[in-house]
Parts: C-alpha cells; structure tokens; sequence
C-alpha cells in the first residue's frame, strides 16, 4: 500500500482496517491454541440432545447461550452503519451480546455517532460500548467514556488494551503510562461496569492482577491466534520497507495460555468476576474448550464479518451454526448445560 493511498484519519483507518481483513487471508493466524486440546467423547451421554440447556447470565441478561459478537467497527458512512446495525438485529434475534467497535472516531467525526445508536435493534441484549485505554493519556475523560456508554445505553463499557498495534500502527498512541490509576478512576466513577480486554495478544496474570487492584472484575483475554492487528498495521505502513508488523504478527500469549493463566489468577480472588474468552474462536467446539478452561463467555469477530456486510439474516445463519456447534459439543461430552461444562477440566484428556 502506498503511503498516498492511506487514509490517516481515524474514520479511514476503521475502512483500511476491513480492508487488509478481507484482502489478506494471512491475517487469520489460526494458532490460539484449541487444537492443541482434545476432550472426552461420551458414546453415552445419558442425555437428550433437545433438552440440552445452553442458557446462561451476562451483565444481569439472559443469553441463549454464552456468545458475545466481539468488537469490529464503527464510524460514519454508510458501510459501518449497516455492518453494526445488522449485528445489532441478529444478536437480538438470537439472544446474545454485542460489543461495538472503538468508538474514538465519534469524537473526530460527529457523523459517525448513528453508528453506535443500536440499543432500539437489540433492546434486551447486553451492549458494550468501547473506548482504548491509552485515550486516558491522551486527553479523553470521564465524560468521553459517559457520552460513549450513553450513545448505546450500554451495559457496561470495554477499556481495550492494545500496546502492540499502537507500537505497529503509523500514528499509534504509545504512552501506556501510569494507565492503571486512571483506569481505576473510571472504574470507580462510571455508572457502569468496565471490562478491560486485550485486542489479540492476550492478557497476562500480572496484566488481570493489575485490573483486579483498579477495581476490574471483567476481563476479556482476547489472546493470539486469531485476527493479527500486527500485520492489518503492516498493511497500513508508512515505509515500504517498514516490516514490523510481520516480525510481531505473533506475539503475545494464545488465547488458551491466556485463559489458564487468568483462571488461575481469578480462583484465587474473593469478588465475583467474569472472563471472557476470544482471540481465534471459530466454532461451537472452540467455544466448548473456552468455557472448559473457565471462560464465562466467548467473543466471536473476524467469522461474522462477512455476513455482516450482507444482512442480518446472515449473521442470525453464523450464530446459529455456532450454537448448533456448541451443543452438538455438549451432547458429546454428557454436559446437560453450561454449569457442569464450565471449569470441568476433567473433561480434557
């Protein structure tokens, strides 16, 4: 990509950012670790395949089943509109929860609010709003994260973390400093919960033990494997000869090394918390892995893009296959519903 061809406001980063996606098959790392892990099969699983419960709890909702539509866009024109307004439908018509892309660019551009105005779509489902971290040092605020939360009616906010695609990114935001207090502050202070997330290299113990003393009791890991925001950067470079978006496309923690890690850290602490597993989850079979390793819920992106830019009705297809997937999963390892899947590593051989 040339670097007249970049777009450098953060409206056009959202569209370029789509665009390495679709373009790239690359992007997709297809290593977060689940293949590296084989269950149980249960020739007789004493159950009813019909009667399987894969209902459960999130944010005070009830979900079909533990799915979230993870973080992808947002901004102005017509094309972002669309994409969340239909993952905003299907995730009503399917009984799961949404989280919305950064919503940093409505701040840049006023247009690009209508994106993120979804909850009369989805008015029974979880939605997360979405502002980056580093922002906290760049001069956002507590009224920036209110008006973020306000524009969706929102049910709790995600402060992402994204140290590596800022270090990648030609204009990244890369003073991580001193974040902890003033994501602290705005855990104290918003009216809403906050989940701190990674973007795809994973959370570390000390990065949840860090949230943890800030107030956090959601964590989503988002680790590695999945989409990498290293090399959608390296699409974006300002120097042709600038590879540093291929040297780190793979860094950080898989998301399964993510999710043990905060399992453990999490078991130990007295507070109720929530883990949120995403980071290359492709199927109803990953999923059941996730929550075997604890996960209360798993993010999915990268796979309903696509069906997003057609219609609603596609993605309301992708999400059902995923939950056909997951109980199909369940049936096979004789969990009648999420409760006796969740944590049973016993299941794992």
């Amino acid at each position: 990509m040339s670097k007249d061809s970049v777009d450098r406001s953060v409206a056009g980063r959202k569209l370029e950012h789509i665009r390495a996606i679709q373009s790239d098959p690359q992007v997709e790392r297809r290593a977060s670790g689940f293949d590296q892990i084989s269950l149980t099969h249960r020739a007789l699983p004493e159950l009813d395949f019909d009667q399987i419960d894969t209902t459960c709890t999130f944010l005070g909702k009830p979900l079909s089943f533990p799915m979230l539509i993870s973080s992808m866009t947002g901004g102005s024109g017509e094309e972002c509109l669309q994409l969340n307004r239909n993952l905003a439908i299907a995730a009503q018509e399917t009984g799961v929860a949404m989280a919305v892309g950064s919503q940093r660019v409505m701040f840049t551009n006023r247009d690009a609010a209508a994106s993120f105005d979804l909850r009369a779509l989805a008015p029974d489902v979880p939605l997360l709003a979405n502002i980056g971290a580093v922002q906290l040092n760049k001069g956002f605020s507590l009224k920036h994260c209110r008006a973020a939360v306000d524009v969706l009616k929102a049910d709790a906010l995600y402060l992402h973390l994204n140290p590596l695609q800022e270090a990648v990114q030609p204009e990244g935001d890369r003073n991580f400093s001193d974040l902890t207090s003033k994501i602290a502050q705005i855990t104290h202070d918003l009216d809403v919960p906050v989940i701190l997330k990674e973007v795809g290299s994973g959370l570390s113990q000390a990065d949840i033990n860090l949230g943890l003393t800030a107030g956090i009791s959601h964590f989503d890991v988002a680790g590695r494997g999945g989409t990498s925001w290293s090399r959608i950067e390296y699409h974006r470079r300002s120097d042709d000869d600038d590879d540093l978006g291929l040297v780190f496309q793979d860094w950080g923690l898989t998301t399964v090394e993510s999710l043990i890690g905060a399992r453990e850290t999490l078991s130990h602490y007295q507070r109720k918390t929530t883990l949120i597993a995403s980071g290359g989850i492709r199927n109803g079979v990953d999923m059941a892995k996730s929550v075997i390793l604890g996960a209360d819920l798993c993010g999915v992106a990268a796979p309903f893009l696509e069906a997003a830019q057609d219609s609603s009705d596609s993605v309301v297809r992708k999400i059902r296959k995923f939950q056909k997937e997951f109980i199909t999963a369940m049936f096979l390892l004789g969990t009648a519903n999420v409760q006796s899947l969740q944590g049973n590593t016993s299941l794992i051989r």
